[in-house]
């Protein structure tokens, strides 16, 4: 088959941790030229550096999404240090989950939710546009989630933003069709990231099991004392917890395609999830 990776000049937004290392390290072990963007100077030099020890060509770049000058400034990197931008991944992203009735409280990590999940993907995609239309192609990554499907209790703000995401993602596609690509991957949930730290109460996390709540309760105590490994086990229909590989895996794929294939949408779930949307 075809390598489809080898060779491109990728920007990877909050590469220093969770999907977006992993993404980046992924990527760089099939021969991507990777710039690895976090807030986190320092966490991205860590994976850019491991990156290198390992063979693989990667850049750190300290950059805050929220920063249209800094999202310029990072792409301006990537194009002198590659020559090209081939594929932006929009990674970064908080999940501060809340009720309405916790706003005393999460107002500001709600505000910090709309300026990361949203302006930040608006961002990358705009930082990255003048430079993949004078090329004449490229390829948009944006995460977004099941959580922006529709509406959700304990997730008014954080699932607002996800379906922004969605919304500003297939307008760009139609706007830019026959130079751009645009991808959008939902994860559904996946407990083993750093997103479970910016919950803001995690009572609000019910609304996404519904009526299977009782089972996700019960199936996560099986899973945390290794009972049945099943609930684990890829190989097993009864999988009910991915890990971060699983969806790192899903945008390498996507961005493994022909120029003349793309991707537009992507939900990856454990066949025996517990979510709803």
């Amino acid at each position: 088959m075809a390598d489809n990776i080898a060779g491109k000049s990728v920007i990877v937004t909050g590469a220093g941790s969770g999907f977006g290392r992993l993404t980046a390290e992924k990527l760089a072990a099939r021969g991507a030229r990777v710039t690895c963007v976090d807030v986190d100077g320092e966490a991205a030099e860590t994976v850019a550096a491991a990156i290198r020890a390992d063979g693989g060509e990667a850049q750190a770049v300290a950059a805050d999404v929220t920063s249209i000058e800094a999202m310029r400034e990072a792409v301006q990197s990537a194009v002198l240090a590659y020559e090209a931008i081939d594929v932006m991944i929009n990674n970064a992203g908080t999940m501060p989950l809340a009720f309405i009735a916790d706003h005393a409280s999460a107002l500001p990590a709600w505000e910090r939710c709309i300026d990361i999940n949203f302006k930040g993907v608006m961002h990358g995609s705009i930082a990255v546009y003048d430079q993949m239309m004078a090329q004449g192609r490229g390829h948009i990554v944006n995460l977004s989630s099941i959580y922006g499907n529709r509406a959700t209790a304990g997730a008014a703000v954080y699932g607002a933003t996800k379906a922004a995401v969605d919304y500003f993602s297939h307008a760009f596609r139609q706007e830019a069709r026959g130079k751009i690509k645009v991808t959008v991957i939902k994860p559904t949930g996946v407990i083993a990231t750093g997103l479970a730290k910016t919950v803001v109460n995690s009572a609000a996390g019910a609304g996404i099991v519904g009526h299977h709540i009782a089972g996700f309760y019960e199936d996560y105590a099986k899973l945390a004392s290794g009972e049945v490994p099943e609930l684990s086990d890829p190989e097993s229909i009864g999988h009910a917890f991915l890990a971060p590989d699983h969806i790192a895996d899903a945008i390498v794929h996507a961005v493994d395609q022909p120029w003349g294939v793309s991707i537009s949408d992507m939900t990856i779930r454990a066949s025996g999830d517990h979510y709803i949307n």
